[in-house]
């Protein structure tokens, strides 16, 4: 019979033969352990972005305004984390976190815009007719 031992604890395995841990809280903890560094990553960014998201609502309460980037920048906001760009027809690029967007204009502008995300989704005909 092979050696085998729990992937966490290293205690001898007995049972099935495709058996990997000793019990739930040993899998539970090698799982955790093997998962923490991408989950920092995460909670980093997301971090950020709950930020900027804070940041760009708290400037901008009526959905659309001007302010200065300075104001931005001295609110601590990061210009390189966002969840997405748009293109307008004038050929400006917008940035957004998540409904809440800006553009930049001259003279160290910038416009703050709220999007209305229900009008971005799109929903197939089948889903709006009526199933008898």
């Amino acid at each position: 019979m092979s050696d085998r031992k729990c992937l966490e604890c290293y205690e001898q395995l007995r049972g099935r033969a495709d058996q990997k841990f000793c019990n739930d809280q040993c899998r539970s903890a090698y799982n955790n352990r093997q998962l923490i560094d991408s989950n920092k990553v995460i909670r980093s960014v997301n971090r950020l972005l709950k930020k900027n998201y804070s940041i760009l609502t708290t400037l901008n309460p009526e959905g659309k305004t001007t302010v200065l980037l300075n104001d931005l920048q001295k609110k601590g906001y990061r210009f390189d984390y966002f969840t997405c760009t748009y293109l307008a027809r004038n050929s400006r690029i917008y940035y957004f976190c998540y409904d809440m967007g800006y553009c930049e204009l001259e003279n160290n502008k910038v416009v703050l815009v709220r999007r209305d995300l229900n009008g971005d989704l799109v929903v197939p005909k089948n889903v709006l007719q009526k199933t008898n």
